[in-house]
């Protein structure tokens, strides 16, 4: 049965033959855009420094219907030769440590600017909730410069930004299932931090419905979160009975996490002061903002699809109901 949401052969009379640049295309959740686009009859150019990991991309569509180029987003020449001849762009690039003005704010120009330049139809920029002038953390403040730099450049651009994206291959519940699996006592940094993860395909879906029509997203800015709200302590003990381990988790006081973070010594901790402070705000849709529905995704919840890929985390693999039994 397909994933498409609702309104799938309206969106893919549009995007029949559309070429569309996915910036970051080759990544945890590039690949998910680069198939739902695919679905939709697009022509996907993927375009990232590395494309040894892009041409994972390639199977998923028909003859022709994948291109790849390599581009890095901090160089103009490179960004404009990706974007040349593109009916739709994609920004799908971000860091979690580094140079966050290079990519989130200069990088998210330069593609502006250059989708501005080429006359393409529809850019969709995937910020992050916890994008703020304000934010405690280089990160958020980062990428809020990187939509401000979209919106000049590209005013019509409909920007995304998601909550926790989790999916079979990410580096969030994973990681948390890792730790619990091989720690007795799990110490648990942010307890009472909020997020709403977000599953990958709904996010994917949400970036082709945007993409396909500009005439209704464009110039309009969306969060995207799951249908449940968990604190860190409560996603990482709903992560501890998916797995089946009982576990003792432990709330890690502030000034303890704090120094932590700055020499990022415990196994699935944050290990910079930036991803600590991150922490410091809940990251959440905040009221009354639009988001998956807007765009004709239906969120999925964790437990109908998580406990898929969790299952390697338990003590026999798949074979641990029957060896319980």
């Amino acid at each position: 049965m397909s994933n498409l949401p609702p309104l799938q052969t309206d969106m893919g009379r549009v995007m029949k033959d559309s070429l569309v640049t996915l910036f970051g295309g080759g990544g945890f959740l590039g690949r998910q855009v680069a198939q739902a686009l695919l679905e939709r009859g697009a022509r996907v150019r993927v375009a990232q420094r590395d494309l040894a990991g892009a041409m994972r991309v390639k199977p998923l569509g028909g003859l022709g219907q994948t291109q790849f180029v390599a581009a890095d987003i901090r160089k103009p020449k490179s960004v404009a030769l990706a974007v040349a001849g593109s009916d739709i762009v994609v920004n799908l690039v971000g860091i979690l440590k580094g140079d966050f003005d290079a990519v989130h704010r200069q990088g998210a120009e330069n593609v502006a600017k250059a989708a501005a330049e080429a006359g393409v139809k529809a850019l969709v920029h995937v910020s992050a909730i916890g994008a703020d002038a304000h934010s405690p953390s280089a990160y958020g403040r980062s990428k809020a410069a990187g939509e401000a730099a979209v919106k000049a450049a590209f005013p019509n651009a409909t920007i995304l930004r998601p909550s926790i994206v989790f999916g079979p291959e990410d580096q969030f519940l994973n990681r948390f299932a890792d730790l619990i699996r091989m720690a007795p006592v799990v110490p648990v940094i942010g307890a009472e931090t909020k997020f709403q993860p977000v599953f990958v395909t709904d996010v994917a879906n949400a970036i082709a419905h945007a993409a396909a029509e500009p005439g209704v997203h464009g110039g309009k800015t969306y969060e995207l979160g799951g249908p449940q709200v968990l604190s860190m302590m409560e996603l990482n003990a709903w992560i501890a009975r998916a797995i089946g381990r009982e576990r003792n988790l432990v709330a890690v006081p502030a000034p303890v996490a704090s120094l932590i973070a700055a020499f990022g010594f415990l196994p699935g901790a944050p290990i910079t002061k930036d991803q600590y402070a991150m922490l410091q705000k809940d990251n959440v849709v905040a009221p009354g903002a639009e988001g998956l529905a807007a765009l004709g995704v239906a969120p999925t919840p964790m437990a109908a699809v998580a406990e898929g890929w969790l299952v390697r985390y338990r003590r026999h693999g798949r074979f641990a109901g029957r060896a319980k039994a």
